[in-house]
């Protein structure tokens, strides 16, 4: 018998599942590419999910919602800043 008849007689053997080789590259590559997202995520925002809002943001939200009137949003506004110099 030659080497290519004995793979095709083997064949039944060797072709149980067959078709679940492709998901343990695709899981290594979803790991890698998670791994990355976290690493620029954090870089960009200095921080995990940065799931706190800044000061100034919350203070604009509320400006922009119409909850505070312009000059409040301006002296609030000039306190943050004065103790972010700080």
């Amino acid at each position: 018998m030659t080497l290519a008849a004995e793979v095709l007689a083997h064949a039944g053997e060797w072709g149980h599942g067959g078709g679940w080789w492709p998901i343990f590259p695709i899981l290594w590559f979803l790991f890698i590419g998670f791994v990355v997202f976290t690493i620029f995520r954090r870089r960009r925002f200095g921080g995990p999910w940065h799931g706190t809002h800044s000061g100034e943001g919350v203070l604009s939200e509320r400006y922009a919602k119409g909850e505070i009137d312009e000059d409040e949003y301006r002296k609030r506004l000039g306190v943050l800043k004065q103790e972010r110099k700080s």
